[in-house]
């Protein structure tokens, strides 16, 4: 588990069996998907707010549930993170620039200047959703480590399903042997799909749920034509200034967060952190690797891949005297998809973003860009900063870190259009794939198709709030309690010759 000290060089580890898997999206960003148990929750820099009121209401979601499940989640892994000079110098210049009004400490989605909370203890100690395993009744639970999922298993036996029916998974232990799992013989018993905004269309195409040429193409047998799976594949845009400090400053993540009024943009702030080495190791190898998977001709030159690495290492003894200020565009209105590469789930689909396609999307990152230069000259942040090293200067800086294997453009250091497009990066809040009217209903019941429902952060529409991860994991307790509370005692006996005798015997295979 990483805490807040070795955030950078875990979520920058590219081993094979690390908790986080490096993907280059087609936009040539670099992205990273978790394969631990806890999902992103174990990988991140560990913000926790909650989302926009009207984010709740659009979803139709009970709003009095919601809260509970938001209180629920919040008794077991959040905390008030301390606010040290960092991260209060910007907050001070955040108020200072008319970020207001100043909230305090809040795990609401509010207007202006605020401290949200952490997954991180005093002790600086990451708390997963794993952690919330422990709250489940284990006799009634079982968690399969190193456990693959390749495929969910479907049926049309029986007169009483015209839809086909999910009974199972097919999935691979530690040393690729594939087992199978079946579910009890209920009627109500179900598949629930919780892999993330990549694992689950990918899962949902690789058992034969989406667009029926592209599953043909390869070789996956068809079980339902949905054309949607897949589809609004979404990231939010992320450009930030890396400001070199005259003096130590402490290793922070995420607290502050400003959002100005009448902007499409969030602010926040990471200090005392440095991905230089893993930036200077590994930008070669992901260059290569991402053009030689595109099929795309070098918009990088030798010379760029060079200079960017020397950047880097100039910087490296750095890592702890600065911090990074950056903004990211709400929503966002832009998106792409995501297609298979292989019928292999440990292999990265083919995803693509479009960041920035529509103009509100980069007009967004413009007022953020604004946003944080007035505050990078704010008196309050005059203490953490050079005087003699003008803004554009740390502009020009990060015009020459390899963030992505996107081209430089000439007019970038002047046009903070053009330098929003050349060094967009990822802030892993990425979405969509099994949206909500789409693919899946309101109750998360996949469209087409019985026993199975899809849970998690593919079925989004836009990012909720500033960050996502204590809306997947109030939705987790709230769909958990609607299905609870939806579900009457039925008797097995009764049940038992209503299903076919294959089917029972396969319910009845479970893995020990």
């Amino acid at each position: 588990i990483t805490n807040v000290g070795n955030f950078g060089s875990t979520i920058s580890d590219t081993s094979p069996h690390s908790a986080s898997q490096i993907f280059i999206s087609e936009d040539g960003v670099y992205n990273t998907r978790a394969r631990v148990l806890g999902g992103g929750s174990a990988i991140n820099a560990g913000f926790y707010s909650r989302a926009e009121p009207e984010f709740a209401r659009d979803a139709g979601w009970d709003e009095d549930l919601v809260r509970r499940s938001y209180d629920w989640v919040e008794s077991k892994v959040a905390f008030e993170p301390p606010v040290r000079q960092w991260q209060s110098a910007v907050r001070d210049g955040l108020v200072e620039i008319g970020v207001l009004p100043y909230n305090g400490f809040t795990y609401d989605h509010v207007q202006g200047t605020k401290i949200g909370g952490t997954i991180f203890d005093d002790q600086g100690r990451r708390h997963t959703a794993a952690d919330l395993l422990g709250y489940a009744n284990h006799r009634t639970i079982k968690v399969y480590l190193h456990a693959t999922v390749s495929r969910i298993l479907f049926t049309r036996r029986g007169r009483r399903w015209a839809n086909p029916r999910a009974y199972g998974v097919v999935f691979e232990d530690a040393l690729g042997i594939k087992k199978r799992a079946f579910l009890r013989p209920h009627p109500q018993n179900e598949v629930i799909l919780t892999a993330g905004a990549l694992g689950s269309p990918q899962l949902m195409m690789l058992s034969g749920i989406g667009p029926a040429l592209h599953l043909k193409s390869h070789g996956i047998h068809l079980v339902l034509d949905q054309p949607n799976v897949g589809q609004g594949m979404a990231d939010n845009p992320m450009n930030l200034l890396y400001v070199p400090s005259p003096v130590p400053v402490e290793i922070s993540l995420i607290q502050v967060v400003g959002i100005p009024p009448g902007q499409n943009t969030y602010i926040e702030t990471a200090s005392g952190l440095s991905f230089a080495y893993s930036w200077a190791q590994g930008f070669a190898r992901d260059y290569v690797t991402f053009f030689n998977q595109s099929g795309k001709p070098s918009s990088l030159t030798a010379e760029t891949m060079a200079k960017a690495i020397d950047t880097v290492h100039a910087y490296a003894n750095t890592s702890l005297k600065g911090g990074v200020i950056l903004e990211k565009v709400k929503g966002p209105l832009s998106s792409g998809d995501l297609k298979l590469r292989s019928r292999s789930p440990r292999d990265n689909p083919s995803v693509t973003f479009n960041y920035f396609k529509d103009p509100q999307d980069l007009r967004g990152c413009v007022e953020g860009m604004r946003s944080i230069v007035n505050m990078i000259n704010s008196p309050s942040f005059a203490r953490l900063r050079y005087a003699n090293l003008p803004v554009q200067a740390l502009v020009d800086l990060m015009l020459n870190l390899p963030v992505n294997l996107r081209p430089r453009h000439v007019s970038s250091s002047i046009s903070l259009e053009q330098f929003c497009i050349d060094t967009v990066m990822t802030i892993w809040h990425y979405h969509g794939g099994c949206q909500v009217g789409k693919v899946v209903d309101r109750d998360y019941r996949v469209v087409g198709v019985d026993g199975l429902r899809v849970i998690d952060g593919s079925t989004f529409l836009k990012s909720p709030g500033t960050n996502p991860q204590a809306t997947v994991m109030m939705l987790g307790r709230y769909m958990g309690m609607r299905i609870l509370q939806g579900r009457p005692p039925v008797n097995l006996r009764r049940l038992r010759g209503r299903f076919p005798a294959s089917w029972r015997r396969r319910w009845h295979s479970h893995i020990p």
